[in-house]
């Protein structure tokens, strides 16, 4: 009986085997290489590198610090939100919420620094967000 079992698993195991190389050459080729593949996976390759040179740009670094602006005023309803990307190139967003009015400031980033004086909060969301 255990001969019998044996034996099926080396049979299971090689139809597996046949199975997989059979595959592979259907989708790489008979020894080509990367010539072999279809031209269309090249054309994705293309296009995946673009993409990845694009993504370098994206906004894709972000953070939110919510605080209390004035000391009669709970809640943390005042924020900042820092959007950079790779380089440190973005904007911070601040909007500061009082008892009757809420103001919202925007100021450039550039390499990871601002021309004008940011707040210890709008410099907490750049900490945040720097990878």
């Amino acid at each position: 009986m255990q001969i019998v079992l044996a034996c099926l698993a080396i049979a299971l195991a090689a139809v597996a085997l046949a199975v997989s190389l059979t595959t592979r050459r259907r989708v790489i080729g008979n020894g080509e290489g990367e010539a072999a593949l279809p031209e269309d996976v090249h054309g994705l390759r293309r296009e995946v590198a673009a993409l990845r040179r694009e993504a370098t740009d994206a906004l894709k670094h972000l953070a939110v610090v919510r605080y209390d602006a004035f000391g009669d005023m709970g809640g943390h309803l005042s924020w900042s939100m820092a959007l950079l990307d790779d380089g440190g190139h973005g904007v911070v967003v601040t909007s500061i919420h009082g008892r009757s009015e809420a103001r919202t400031y925007a100021k450039s980033i550039a390499s990871w620094k601002c021309e004008q004086q940011l707040s210890p909060e709008e410099e907490e969301a750049i900490g945040h967000a720097r990878p």
